[in-house]
């Protein structure tokens, strides 16, 4: 079984990494492959992979399978399992910007990772606080774009508080951090597992034994978050792996996201809606050649399924 990342190693993946190590896939017979991103500097996204074969299953935010759902040349591949059930990440600037609120975003630049939604989900939020949603976008190499605010290229970008977030404090730098739910903005699940419909229909068993492997890593990495960050370290490669210090603080930021009431992976059908609901409403959902998609025409209990989890 191959698994894409969505980014290099870092705490969100750790329940993979402490079912890999602690021998869960083995027990189930599973063997697991794992892609970072930086193997290939990110030339092929890692829901583009699951799509054409090269991946059984990748990590990708929400928004990847209602593109996929809603593009007519790709098959519509469908989530899996919640990897946390709490958004995580935020639109952030540096303090000394003072660019301390959303609508200040006016006329800045924003450095974006260049997915579907993306940039227009970022101009509502502007204009969500009361702003006209006036960005230039930059789309520069995926794996700096973290690091486009230090180096002044970008008034912001958006990260996992987490990691970068952490990463920022560690080095001193001060962040302005904008979560999306308080600005009217019901994002998805960030991130999910997708799969293939395909591989669902046909080796579904395969999927149900690699989530159930990977969900006894997570419920691992929630209680023992320190244990967990050692084993994260200890046998992933990537950038901030080697800072003991960093991971613990990492992951104990991260450790109460991954479960919701004790239960790791399972998605709610209202929460999609109502990501759906908000994309469709703002006009976001649109086909190819650009004509407006209403909610009525995404068919939410398609877009994920939490049968491979029971």
């Amino acid at each position: 079984m191959k698994l894409a990342l969505d980014w290099t190693p870092n705490t969100n993946h750790t329940g993979i990494y402490v079912a890999r190590a602690k021998g869960y896939y083995d027990e189930v017979g599973v063997d697991l492959a794992i892609h970072s991103p930086a193997d290939d500097d990110y030339e092929t996204t890692p829901a583009k992979r699951v799509a054409r074969g090269d991946a059984t299953v990748a990590i990708a935010p929400s928004e990847s399978a209602i593109s996929y759902h809603t593009h007519p040349d790709y098959p519509s591949l469908t989530a899996i399992a919640a990897v946390c059930q709490r958004d995580t990440s935020a639109i952030v600037t540096l303090a000394s910007s003072g660019i301390d609120r959303p609508k200040k975003l006016d006329n800045s630049t924003y450095a974006s990772y260049d997915a579907r939604f993306e940039d227009d989900i970022v101009r509502q939020l502007i204009r969500n606080d009361g702003g006209r949603g006036e960005l230039e976008i930059l789309t520069p190499p995926k794996l700096g774009i973290p690091n486009t605010l230090v180096e002044g290229d970008a008034d912001a970008t958006w990260v996992f508080m987490p990691w970068e977030g952490v990463q920022a404090e560690r080095d001193g730098i001060d962040l302005n951090a904008f979560a999306l739910d308080d600005y009217g903005v019901p994002y998805g699940y960030t991130p999910v597992m997708l799969a293939h419909p395909d591989r669902i229909d046909d080796r579904g068993d395969d999927l149900e034994r690699f989530l159930d492997a990977t969900r006894r890593g997570y419920e691992f990495a929630a209680a023992d978050p320190d244990g967990a960050a050692a084993i994260l370290g200890d046998t992933a490669e990537g950038p901030g792996l080697d800072d003991e210090t960093f991971l613990r603080e990492s992951q104990r930021r991260i450790a109460d996201a991954y479960l919701e009431d004790g239960t790791w992976g399972r998605m709610r059908r209202e929460r999609w809606a109502a990501f759906v609901e908000w994309l469709a409403d703002e006009s976001l959902v649109q086909t190819l050649d650009g004509d407006r998609l209403s909610a009525d025409e995404i068919d939410v209990d398609a877009l994920y399924t939490n049968a491979l989890l029971d």
